[in-house]
């Protein structure tokens, strides 16, 4: 009997073992207050663009009197479906630009992730360095938070708002002026 025992409690002990290593490698499941950072980071890995098909999508950087953004026709890499074109402008935009250029987006931030709702809702999960590095200041953050609203807003009409994340969590701001807890609209006046 005693062996019984013992080999049940092992049996089960193994078994605690391998639910534990599963969630711990696949993620616990996110609380009722943070489903939107989960959503986004959730996402279905993005089709791989054909190679060579392009698409030509309005992409913004400062301009010269660095107070507004003017918009620039570029080529993009295509994306099969919404969300797949919506990371390649999104990974076009926060890409290093050569001068005359000037971007608003920081150096070394990268995409994480975009996941984009029935609504119409974007969401654009960027890397630390979108407010780590920075430079702060009201304008410089607008700047910033519209190149990427616009972004989207500007060339895919089924995206009608867009909430920046930072490392797949809710951020109330970049830098302290531009309140980011709600998806905002194109908004061309900061367009020359």
């Amino acid at each position: 009997m005693a062996r019984r025992a013992a080999i049940i409690a092992t049996f089960t002990a193994i078994l605690f073992f391998t639910v534990v290593v599963f969630l711990a490698k696949r993620g616990l499941p996110a609380s009722a207050g943070s489903t939107t950072a989960t959503a986004a980071t959730t996402a279905p890995p993005p089709v791989p663009a054909a190679p060579g098909r392009k698409i030509k999508a309005r992409l913004f950087y400062v301009a010269d009197d660095g107070t507004r953004l003017t918009s620039v026709e570029r080529d993009v890499a295509y994306g099969d479906g919404v969300d797949a074109q919506a990371r390649e402008i999104i990974t076009a935009q926060v890409a290093q630009v050569a001068e005359p250029l000037v971007s608003a987006i920081p150096r070394g931030t990268t995409l994480r992730a975009v996941f984009i709702t029935k609504s119409g809702d974007a969401y654009v999960d960027l890397s630390r360095e979108a407010r780590t590095a920075h430079p702060g200041g009201t304008v410089n953050e607008l700047l910033t938070v519209y190149t990427i609203v616009n972004a989207l807003t500007a060339n895919l009409p089924a995206v009608t708002a867009v909430q920046l994340l930072v490392d797949g969590k809710e951020v109330d701001t970049l830098s302290g002026h531009v309140d980011l807890r709600r998806p905002l609209a194109k908004n061309l006046t900061w367009v020359q």
